[in-house]
């Protein structure tokens, strides 16, 4: 039997998924029967009976499931309830999570010291739970003054203490968990975030190489990590101590801006690099017609298949929000402050066996790019027509499965760049994604390098666009990737974003594992629901 491209994409524009309707039967083989009383309600004692039926179980008409191929085969298949689904169909305000609650122990204990000394003094889970979710000033400058050694001058904090003990300086922090818990909450004062995690060298001795500063608008350093899961370093664009920004809805459009050039930035000049091009003076920030420039050559000087040695495809992240579980368990970001990441990867990598020594040939390097590409490239040998024009529209000519009568787009929100949109089959409850589209030549940009100055708005625009509508929703963790294509491949693939939101009642857990993705709407309703966002 010929193996079939699994995509829910299909020639001709459309969208292809399953229905399970299930009526089956159960032999019961269950060998004792154990009534009881559970409790009881209005009318009397509730009784347990309903557990334990005699003879063999009847289940007829059980709930409807969706089940949606993803778009791309490698992202698994998504599953939807009906009977969850129609209720959002309904009511499709109904998808948003409630504001956090007001918090405050001091407001509940009252103002005088001992009470001040029950807050340092509870045991460490209370406290670390104080730590993430207090909303009170009072609460988290006890926490902070109790997990470190802060130097101050007149009750404020100035900086933090440090020690040279066992010859390595490091800061004095008495419990760390405490100590990230309390400096990536948003309600601790701003003089207590630039001390403890935000003026440059705080969180280590990572290199300063980059700046965006917009005075009185924006200001963002980009720091070096050099030991890195990313061979030879990537880089983190964070906002500085005089531009704090720990929540989406105060991200600018200046600071998105900065947030990718400084993206862009680095991954031209290592190219310009590595190309031997001319690559304008140190110690500045470019402008964006010099950075235009740069890129230009770039493109002029891949157009006939030269490649930069050793890079061959960009990486960018950005993980936004911060939380902990009182038990330590880190439940997202590395910290809440607003940060991307960003590095270049090569085409490959010597390979070995049996240590480190034993060369064994070459191993293409990983960029999650290149799972799309092939795709692309299947997609193309199955039914000889493209991939993402399929796509297009399929999402642009898109039908509830449902057949109600409602609305039926998926996209959130386009301009002549770019399209922010709902992706048929979700990988997590509320994922968007943005994809660049088209130009007036025909071309598809497929990644930075190939997107000029009015693509590159649209993108930022795009990115902000979707988190302050995820923000508004009241989503407080997402995870967002890029899916670029290889630089100078001449496939017909757009640079693509997935936002994926992370929500209390949506753990990665066996299901996901497997790439099974449980959704309890229809992807047309979330999109109703952003729009109003808008």
């Amino acid at each position: 039997m010929k193996k079939r491209i699994l995509s829910c994409v299909q020639p001709g524009g459309r969208f292809l998924y399953g229905i399970h309707k299930p009526s089956y039967t159960v032999k019961n083989m269950r060998g004792t029967t154990r009534l009881d009383i559970l409790g009881e309600d209005e009318n009397g004692v509730v009784h347990n009976t309903e557990n334990f039926p005699a003879g063999t179980v009847e289940v007829a008409g059980a709930d409807w499931i969706y089940e949606i191929p993803n778009p791309f085969p490698f992202r698994g298949r998504t599953f939807i309830d009906k009977e969850w689904a129609d209720h959002s169909a309904e009511d499709p305000a109904r998808i948003k999570l409630p504001q956090m609650p007001a918090v405050s122990m001091s407001e509940m204990l009252g103002s005088s010291p001992e009470h001040g000394e029950i807050i340092t003094k509870l045991p460490a889970p209370l406290q670390l739970a104080l730590a993430t979710t207090s909303t009170d000033p009072r609460d988290l400058v006890l926490l902070a003054r109790a997990c470190c050694e802060l130097i101050e001058e007149e009750g404020e904090p100035i900086r933090l203490r440090y020690s040279t003990k066992g010859g390595r300086r490091r800061a004095i922090i008495h419990d760390h968990l405490l100590f990230e818990g309390v400096a990536n909450n948003p309600h601790l004062p701003d003089e207590y975030k630039v001390a403890m995690v935000i003026r440059p060298g705080a969180q280590g001795g990572s290199e300063i190489v980059g700046e965006w500063k917009v005075e009185g608008e924006s200001h963002i350093y980009e720091y070096l990590r050099r030991n890195s899961y990313i061979s030879g370093g990537h880089y983190a664009a964070n906002m500085a101590e005089d531009a704090i920004r720990y929540s989406t809805l105060a991200l600018s459009e200046c600071d998105m801006e900065g947030l990718r050039h400084l993206y862009c930035q680095r991954s031209f000049v290592r190219l310009a690099d590595a190309l031997d091009l001319p690559v304008p003076k140190e110690d500045r920030t470019l402008s964006s017609a010099e950075l235009e420039e740069l890129r230009l050559a770039i493109c002029t000087a891949m157009k006939d298949g030269t490649q930069a040695e050793g890079l061959s495809a960009t990486l960018w992240g950005w993980n936004y929000g911060f939380d902990y579980a009182p038990t330590g368990y880190r439940l997202h970001a590395s910290h809440q402050q607003i940060h991307q990441q960003y590095a270049m990867l090569p085409e490959e990598i010597e390979a070995f066996h049996g240590g480190s020594s034993t060369t064994d040939g070459t191993l293409p390097a990983y960029g999650c790019g290149d799972l799309i590409a092939d795709v692309i490239e299947q997609y193309a040998a199955e039914y000889h027509s493209d991939f993402f024009e399929d796509y297009r529209q399929a999402i642009q000519s898109n039908e509830r499965m449902d057949e109600r009568i409602l609305e039926k787009s998926l996209v959130v929100w386009r301009d002549e760049n770019v399209m922010l949109f709902v992706p048929k089959a979700q990988t997590s409850q509320w994922e968007l994604q943005l994809m660049t589209l088209p130009g007036v030549d025909g071309r598809l940009p497929g990644n930075i390098v190939e997107c000029n100055p009015a693509v590159r708005r649209s993108l930022n625009q795009g990115l902000r666009t979707a988190q302050r509508v995820l923000a508004g929703m009241g989503a407080r963790m997402v995870t967002s990737i890029e899916f670029p294509k290889r630089l100078g491949a001449a496939l017909s693939q757009p640079l693509l974003y997935s936002l994926l939101p992370r929500l209390p009642e949506s753990p990665g857990a066996f299901s996901e594992a497997q790439l099974r993705f449980i959704i309890g709407h229809f992807p047309e309703d979330f999109a109703v629901a952003c729009r109003k966002q808008l």
